[in-house]
């Protein structure tokens, strides 16, 4: 049987092209630090025999950056960001996890309960404390709904709200997590 799959999607961590609202809180080139730093540590973090680990990389130029480890990676293609995900999502085939690489305190426990809740529900969400969300997944993902992740608000507060609308029902919930979008979600997650 083959493994389950944690899809991580990470950007190439260049000054001004990633994690930009941090950046306006505390300087471009230091976001951009952060960022490589807190990818390398999460996706150490995570690595474990139980699951299989995917970067999903952008942009599609960074396929073969030297700034993540040795990892299997597939380019996150065009789009906006549903569609990024939805089509990283429908790429496995069998249960997915998919995350985002700011995330400081997920550990492989919280992958682990997520993909066990897989076993009970066709889909999984990890809200955040902002209305949005820190892991979304699927059993199946070859039998994703066409609408899959559409008219999702980024970046809102009805974020999550609008992602469950998408999901194969019932959806399983795991821990809520914070993402740092922000220098005071970098504070409050003592991710400094």
């Amino acid at each position: 049987m083959r493994r389950p799959t944690l899809i991580v999607m990470v950007k190439e961590p260049r000054a001004g092209r990633v994690k930009t609202r941090l950046g306006r809180d505390i300087g471009m080139a230091e976001a951009a630090w952060w960022y490589r730093h807190q990818t390398r540590r999460l996706l150490r973090g995570l690595r474990d025999p139980r699951w299989h680990i995917l970067l999903a990389v952008a942009p599609d130029t960074a396929i073969a950056s030297r700034a993540f480890p040795a990892l299997d990676r597939m380019p996150q293609g065009p789009g906006d960001l549903g569609q990024r995900m939805a089509r990283a999502l429908g790429s496995t085939p069998g249960p997915t996890l998919l995350i985002g690489s700011d995330i400081p305190g997920v550990t492989r426990a919280h992958i682990a309960r997520a993909f066990a809740a897989l076993g009970a529900a066709p889909s999984v969400l990890g809200p955040a404390p902002d209305g949005g969300y820190w892991l979304v997944g699927l059993r199946h993902p070859s039998l994703a709904p066409s609408h899959l992740l559409e008219n999702v608000r980024w970046s809102h507060p009805k974020t999550g709200a609008d992602t469950a609308k998408s999901l194969p029902h019932p959806i399983a919930t795991v821990a809520t997590l914070r993402d740092v979008d922000t220098a005071k979600d970098l504070r409050d997650t003592n991710g400094c």
